[in-house]
């Protein structure tokens, strides 16, 4: 497929204030090709000194975010400063806003007046906590965010302290989740000509990765705890072990993952003991299991175990250090490690992860200087609007995405979260499934009981993943349903699959052959590795993803080992970074009647996460682990609590907030002397200063130390377990969870999405589909079938709504192959 023209070359993108999460949302904007317009202050963004910094003195946090934009700089004293902002931003698409997480001495816009002038411009709004609530008013950093949205407590040694991961995760995340909320709407505004005014609370946006967690918590009660390094529950083992050379991540999730790795490991009293065949199960031997597996695993290099686990199919990789990273030829091929200019210096660093092929994005960029502008070539449509001339069909205000198709054959996570944003945004999706072969996140236990008794219907996880969606079962291996496949996706505007990269194909439904079927069809593979990699054939889960990402070697103490930050992380950085690319290939669909394939590597979705590493490795050869402190704060860490593993995050972002803090402690001492405003004159002491704020911290429970701290201005957050975040004052306040009701689980708890245009969230139209439960309405409705058609089809077994046991299906193939002799 010949690369076209950029996709979003049509539009301008104007950013304000200053966040991570807001820098990042425009960044991804410019990747393919918007203009995109930075405003600072003379004295630059604030995150322009944010560490880790390069020998140059420039920050690599900001060099990431900002590469490939424009820089403006507009002074708040000018007298002409609003109204040339004002200018600035009624000649833009869209308005990016993040005042609310810092200023930046932005001057002040009255951003209603000019979308009241302006109908057509689509703007973000990005917070920390939202507009309203009893968080709304808080100090924040990245990790403050983190603790409180459950992602911290669980990770670490079991005495504690919890483990933080570095300080560049929420920018990401909620970056993200912009760029959903704005490409979505520049969608919209092609099919209505109206703007959208969103408004996205970043601490929301984190709990796309502990939903998982609460949910699973709620459906089978309270009992995660933190076990240890690299230790999740469910699921065991799931962690990176050390080796002859090198460090190895290994997941077993399936009974014959699990079967496949102790014959690996020549360890037949595990493989055979029935106390062991689930994970959870073993997670009651973790001692006695993980002795005999690292005696064995330190026998050979962690190569040699990769090349072992890809024979049997076993979900392990080698853990690579940032310096592998970047001698990687095929992710440098790929452009996954990309070439980016920060003034005198030339480094590398993540690139832009959505693969679209037809429409690539940039392969990297310069960092502008303050003040400077980039040379752009793209020629807007006119100067004013940049809408693509459409049929007014506008739609309720909350569903951008509707009347558009999604045929959606992913399992599990990352491909159902992908699925489920576009649902959430309006898109019809229809679910793909088998009953040979459904989605496992409906349980992997194929046992006649666990069938019989229906429990594939009730697990709570499958339902978080599938709400909005419309669900039906085809088996894609006979004719009959490979056809009725086809003539559903001859109809869609969307193809989304997250098997390996062969499966789909040998199916006889390649994107070659749907491109026929359908030329303005977006079609995404969302493999672990690519369609073209090296390791395609390597069996993958959301944590092999983050073992394999690079992620783990800058997470930890300098002297341990390489450290996970959540079971699954790969997974719904995955699916995020999916919805992304989908939007962008969507919205270039519907302006030149283009489809195309989107080849998009999962674990090179998770290397945004370590680019600031990735950075300062090429540039000086070295990068830095600070486990619970920070490059740039200080003090900054996990304080123990009152009660039973009580914990609270605390930064000090800035010398006024250190000053406040040590006289909230009780040392005005520390506030008085000018000599401690100096970040580091207080590393020099920084053992001292965490002891003296535990001492504080210990007599009280972390909710009333954390309302303490955050009255005086002092960025601090409880670090909440997943499931505590059902009770949490500032989730409730604003109606975050919402309750369905669904057959065989009745009512629940359902999570929001982070964005919203007004004061509630988007509604949740329908729970989770049971098996099969549309596929009449479908077949009918759709495809025009009659009755006898579809009880043939079920007769056939091509369609059903029960799952088939282990038996039935060895039953079934032994019947098929008969009737074919």
């Amino acid at each position: 497929m010949k690369p076209t023209k950029e996709a979003l070359s049509q539009l301008r993108v104007v950013e304000i204030g200053s966040s991570a999460a807001t820098s990042y949302c425009a960044r991804l904007f410019a990747d393919f090709g918007a203009e995109v317009w930075k405003v600072e202050p003379p004295t630059g963004d604030p995150i322009r000194s944010s560490a880790p910094l390069t020998p140059a003195g420039q920050s690599a946090w900001f060099a990431f975010l900002n590469f490939n934009k424009s820089s403006i700089l507009i002074d708040a004293a000018d007298p002409r400063a609003v109204k040339r902002l004002t200018l600035l931003i009624e000649d833009c698409d869209i308005l990016v806003d993040g005042r609310d997480v810092d200023g930046a001495n932005c001057p002040p816009v009255d951003v209603t007046a000019i979308r009241k002038r302006r109908p057509a411009l689509i703007y973000l709004d990005v917070s920390w906590f939202g507009q309203d609530g009893p968080y709304a008013e808080f100090t924040a950093s990245d990790s403050i965010v983190r603790a409180l949205a459950g992602l911290i407590k669980l990770v670490g040694p079991v005495e504690g302290p919890p483990l933080h991961a570095p300080d560049f995760q929420t920018g990401i995340l909620a970056g993200l989740w912009g760029f959903i909320a704005a490409a979505s709407s520049v969608f919209g505004r092609m099919q209505s000509r109206a703007g959208r005014s969103y408004s996205l609370s970043i601490f929301e946006a984190c709990i796309s990765l502990s939903e998982y967690q609460l949910f699973e918590a709620f459906q089978r009660g309270d009992v995660m705890r933190r076990i240890g390094i690299n230790r999740f529950w469910p699921n065991f083992p799931v962690g990176i072990y050390e080796t002859k050379k090198g460090w190895l991540g290994v997941t077993t999730i399936t009974p014959a993952q699990w079967r496949a790795f102790c014959d690996m490991l020549a360890l037949p009293q595990l493989r055979d003991d029935p106390a062991l065949v689930l994970g959870a199960d073993r997670l009651n031997h973790v001692e006695e299991i993980e002795r005999l597996l690292i005696r064995r695993l330190r026998k050979r290099t962690a190569q040699q175990w990769f090349a072992e686990g890809l024979k049997r199919k076993v979900p392990i990789v080698p853990v690579p250090e940032m310096s592998d990273l970047l001698q990687d030829k095929e992710k440098i091929e790929r452009s996954a490690i990309v070439p980016i200019r920060l003034g005198e210096e030339t480094a590398l660093t993540a690139g832009s992860m959505q693969r679209l092929t037809l429409t690539p994005p940039r392969r990297g960029g310069k960092v502008p200087c303050p003040g400077e502008r980039q040379a752009f070539t793209n020629n807007r449509p006119n100067s004013t609007t940049g809408v693509s001339m459409f049929l007014d069909r506008s739609g309720p205000a909350e569903q951008p995405l509707l009347g558009t198709r999604v045929i959606d054959f992913s399992m599990g996570w990352a491909g159902p979260l992908c699925t489920r944003t576009l649902a959430d945004l309006g898109a019809d999706v229809i679910k793909i499934e088998a009953i040979q072969y459904p989605d496992w996140w409906r349980g992997v236990d194929r046992r006649p009981d666990y069938v019989n008794r229906q429990m594939y219907e009730k697990t709570l996880r499958f339902c978080m993943m599938n709400r909005n969606k419309r669900g039906i079962t085809l088996d894609l291996t006979r004719p009959e349903g490979l056809t009725l496949a086809k003539r559903l996706v001859a109809g869609a505007d969307i193809v989304v699959d997250n098997y390996s990269v062969d499966v789909l194909p040998k199916l006889g439904l390649g994107y070659e052959v749907l491109r026929r079927l359908n030329p303005r069809l977006v079609v995404m593979s969302m493999s672990a590795f690519g369609k073209n990699s090296a390791f395609r054939d390597c069996r993958a889960y959301g944590s092999t993803l983050e073992q394999g990402s690079g992620l783990p070697s800058v997470v930890g103490s300098a002297n341990g080992p390489p450290v996970m930050s959540h079971v699954a992380f790969g997974d719904a950085i995955g699916g995020l970074n999916g919805c992304a690319a989908v939007l962008v290939a969507l919205i270039h669909a519907r302006e030149t009647g283009q489809g195309q394939f989107i080849d998009l590597a999962q674990i090179e979705c998770m290397m945004p996460l370590a680019a600031p590493w990735i950075i300062i490795q090429s540039l000086c050869g070295t990068s830095t682990r600070y486990g619970n402190r920070h490059p740039q704060f200080v003090p900054h860490g996990c304080f123990r609590c009152a009660g039973e593993d009580g914990w609270i995050a605390v930064a000090a972002t800035d010398a006024g907030m250190w000053q406040r803090l040590a006289s909230v402690i009780g040392r005005g001492d520390w506030a008085a002397d000018p000599s401690l405003k100096v970040a580091d004159r207080r590393r020099s002491m920084e053992d001292t200063i965490d002891r003296a704020i535990e001492a504080w911290t210990r007599t009280r429970d972390a909710d009333q130390a954390m309302f303490q701290l955050q009255a005086a201005s002092i960025a601090a957050g409880v670090v909440r377990l997943p499931i505590d975040l059902l009770k949490d004052p500032q989730l409730r306040y604003r109606s975050f969870f919402q309750d369905v009701e669904r057959a065989f689980i009745g009512l629940h708890p359902q999570s929001s999405i982070p964005i919203r245009e007004g004061a509630r969230p988007h509604s949740i139209r329908r729970a989770a589909p049971v098996l099969g439960e549309h596929n009449t309405e479908i077949l009918t409705g759709l495809l025009g079938l009659g009755e006898p058609e579809i009880a043939d089809l079920k007769r056939k077994g091509i369609i059903g709504t029960r799952m088939l046991s282990e038996v039935e299906l060895s039953q079934r193939r032994s019947s098929q192959e008969t009737s074919t002799i």
